[in-house]
């Protein structure tokens, strides 16, 4: 957790109760570690004797399904003798998964609003993560609706989408007026509009394009806080500024759903509590047009007089000279402060507000103009070190890590004994700031000069794709040389060279939303940007290497996860998963059944994954995907039969769920 600069010496009985905190929290985590290497060795001798199970296995044993087969080489690979013995599997287990009850048809496990609505309503902590304990987990595949068709294709799916596909008319009612989305026939229409753009994101865009650089190439990654149906990111794209939009599961309904079927990058999310899953000088831009985000409010302890807690969250995921723009309330407020049925004195004290926090941040006001006002963060701390003189808070943070932005957790059921899980269960009570916002200045690296970029300077889109991120030049990630990187980046290249034979439609536009379960330092969605796709660059919380720092550098947008979790996104919201040892990385953490339900949910029907592992973890992947309605075939590596990795190419069956009698009615 982060400390502050300054503030005086703590009272003799908070640093007591500190020291009996931490002895606490270490005794419980050397029990931990104890229990844990006794479960890792049961582990291991129960591994050994599976093996020594397959090994007696003889190949007069049944095949597999039809839907499984493997790939033509000039050596034939024989996968079904040698591992004719299930893997954690019973003779009931075998049967296929059953489907969800329709009800669950748009169900977001992790923001499910009848679990959220037992959590505490301040400050809309109900409405961040709150996913299910192991006993609520669902072992059934969530139906699409009835009448599911596939997206219209990019660009197309921009304008429209299938309302068979996400049937709510809510918002087309509720924003009418501000033409965020309208019903045609069997279609939505989105005419780009939104509550402070009326003429449309196009020309909202302009206008920005007028007072900041926008269009030049050395803005490439943003973040839309309280996206609606996601137009700002969405008329971005053609300017080559890639947007991460992001909305909470609210009374806006299916607002981030609608986002991400038109082929724009969105998730589920809030600011809260608890920091945004990015890392530290990610975005090139922020921006927040109406998002009704309470600016100038709250500090993260009351002891702490600092409000702004969510501009200095902004503060810590914008890069040194990144902008950070407001339109809506207050801005331009005496134009507006009648239709927003608040007083002028109201509105002015807010604006003021918010302005002195970004003053304190070190921020630069650079223009007011129309219904947009617009900061920037400086490049370097130099002067703003200097200034904590005159502005004794928010202090500048100790923190020893400014991209920590991941909660400690497992999901979906710890594979250790019931002690070892309540253990956890309270380290991760105990250690939840981990995560938490707060009110100090995430310093930025240190620099020679006052004009110096703190943490280095990045080249202009597209160059940066495959520039040498700063970060791995200046040695900030341990194993990561510029040597690793450029080999890195032609291995991608290869393989999706590879994967364009493996799966025809790659080019053609069959697939746009695409994710990396895996990212490490984001090559295949490098090797993808001259494809009309766009990644979501995961990179699983807990790795050895964070790297997703590294992928924001690279003008490419992603989010730490936990994959014994469900990922915050509605169902049917991804055309292409990659899964890169993503199996490997798990299967002992967590139930890999429940990993790949995960994947069929947010999966599109006729949708394609690629698994990327040992012949024996691949194996015991289509084990389970043949009982999920998936056909899938496993093949050879791209460098040949020799090579222990292989490819598993799996494809998702097109189902629906039937109707109620209501809806058939």
């Amino acid at each position: 957790m982060a400390k502050d600069y300054g503030g005086g010496s703590p009272k003799h009985h908070q640093l007591e109760a500190k020291k009996k905190r931490l002895s606490w929290i270490l005794g419980v985590c050397g029990l931990c570690v104890l229990f844990y290497v006794l479960g890792a060795w049961q582990n291991s001798s129960s591994t050994t004797t599976t093996s020594s199970l397959y090994n007696k296995a003889g190949c007069e044993n049944g095949s597999h399904s039809s839907s499984s087969s493997s790939s033509s080489s000039p050596v034939s690979l024989d996968f079904e003798a040698h591992h004719s013995v299930g893997i954690n599997e019973s003779g009931d287990n075998a049967q296929k998964i059953p489907s969800c009850q329709m009800a669950y048809s748009e169900y977001t496990p992790c923001q499910y609003p009848p679990r959220s609505r037992k959590f505490d309503r301040n400050m809309l902590k109900y409405r961040e993560r709150h996913c299910p304990d192991k006993n609520e987990l669902m072992m059934c595949l969530i139906p699409a609706p009835p009448k599911y068709k596939n997206p219209f294709k990019w660009p197309q799916s921009r304008d429209y989408a299938w309302y068979d596909n996400i049937p709510h008319k809510e918002l087309s009612i509720e924003k009418a007026v501000q033409n965020w989305i309208q019903v045609e026939g069997d279609r939505f229409r989105f005419p780009g509009g939104g509550t402070m753009f009326p003429r449309g994101a196009d020309a909202y865009i302009d206008d920005i394009n007028k007072l900041i650089p926008l269009t030049d190439g050395s803005i490439r990654t943003a973040i839309d806080t309280g996206c609606g149906v996601a137009s700002f990111g969405a008329y971005l794209l053609k300017r080559n500024v890639l947007t991460m939009s992001f909305a909470p599961r609210d009374t806006h309904e299916a607002q981030v759903q609608f986002a991400l079927e038109r082929g724009v990058p969105a998730m589920i999310g809030i600011m809260a509590t608890e920091r945004i899953p990015y890392p530290a000088r990610a975005f090139d831009l922020a921006h927040c047009s109406r998002c009704l985000i309470p600016w100038n409010k709250y500090a993260s302890t009351p002891m702490l007089a600092t409000d702004g807690m969510y501009l200095i969250e902004v503060d810590r995921v914008l890069r040194p000279g990144g902008y950070w723009i407001l339109s809506g309330p207050p801005i331009h407020w005496k134009k507006y402060w009648r239709g927003w049925e608040r007083t002028q004195e109201d509105l002015k004290q807010e604006q003021d507000s918010i302005e002195d926090v970004a003053k304190r941040l070190c921020w630069k006001k650079v223009v007011e103009q129309g219904d947009l006002a617009i900061f920037q963060k400086p490049l370097n701390h130099v002067e703003c070190k200097k200034s904590r003189a005159i502005y004794k808070t928010p202090h500048i943070c100790k923190s020893q890590d400014a991209d920590a932005a991941w909660y400690f957790g497992f999901g979906f059921g710890f594979l250790c004994s019931e002690l070892l899980s309540i253990l956890f269960e309270c380290i991760r009570c105990l250690l939840n700031r981990y995560k938490q916002m707060e009110t100090c200045i995430t310093p930025l690296p240190e620099v020679n000069s006052s004009d110096e970029v703190a943490g280095g300077a990045l080249d202009k889109w597209p160059e940066r794709a495959l520039a040498v991120p700063p970060r791995i030049s200046s040695g900030s990630v341990p194993g990561v040389t510029v040597e690793k990187f450029e080999e890195d980046n032609k291995v991608w290249n290869d393989r999706v060279r590879h994967y364009k034979h493996l799966i025809n439609s790659l080019s053609q536009g069959r697939y746009r939303n695409v994710m990396d379960m895996n990212a490490y330092l984001g090559g295949f969605a490098a090797a993808l940007v001259k494809y009309p796709v766009w990644v979501m660059n995961v990179v699983p919380a807990g790795s050895d290497q964070d790297t997703l720092g590294v992928i924001y550098e690279r003008g490419l947008i992603g989010t730490y996860q936990d994959w014994c979790e469900a990922f915050s996104t509605y169902p049917r919201t991804y055309d292409l998963i990659h899964a890169a040892n993503v199996i490997s990385i798990y299967q002992d953490r967590c139930d890999i059944a429940y990993i790949l339900l995960e994947m069929d949910r947010i999966l599109r029907p006729e949708g394609t994954v690629i698994f990327r592992d040992t012949v024996e973890v691949l194996v015991k992947v289509q084990s389970i995907t043949d009982r999920m309605r998936w056909s899938s075939q496993i093949m050879d590596h791209e460098t040949g039969p020799f090579n222990p990795e292989k490819i598993l190419v799996a494809v998702k069956s097109y189902w629906t769920g039937e109707a109620s009698a209501q809806q058939q009615h």
